[in-house]
């Protein structure tokens, strides 16, 4: 397995919790990801994850960074996966950037 960054795995997470069709929500849903699966959003676009295996981690982890603490994925008008840090919740707890009502 060729080496990706924990940051390409978290993005690609987003990407396939982002990828399924919208239902209508009330609150958010957490993600279920596996410490033994890497996840990849490729050139292309598509989603992929990969069974991981502990012979070559110290490589897996060379050049990766960390994904800081309330950052949000999601995919813009044009099919571009984003991730933005920073305030993405209202005061009361909503989603600042949800549905408009």
């Amino acid at each position: 397995m060729t080496a990706f960054s924990i940051k390409t795995f978290a993005i690609a997470a987003a990407l396939g919790a982002l990828a399924v069709p919208a239902l209508a929500q009330t609150a958010a849903t957490p993600w279920e990801l596996k410490s033994d699966t890497g996840y990849a959003y490729d050139k292309d676009g598509k989603t992929y994850s990969y069974k991981m295996g502990t012979s070559n981690a110290g490589e897996l982890l060379k050049g990766a960074k960390k994904v800081p603490k309330g950052t949000l994925f999601f995919i813009g008008h044009n099919g571009q996966l984003y991730m933005r840090t920073g305030p993405y919740l209202e005061g009361d707890g909503k989603f600042k950037f949800g549905p408009d009502q």
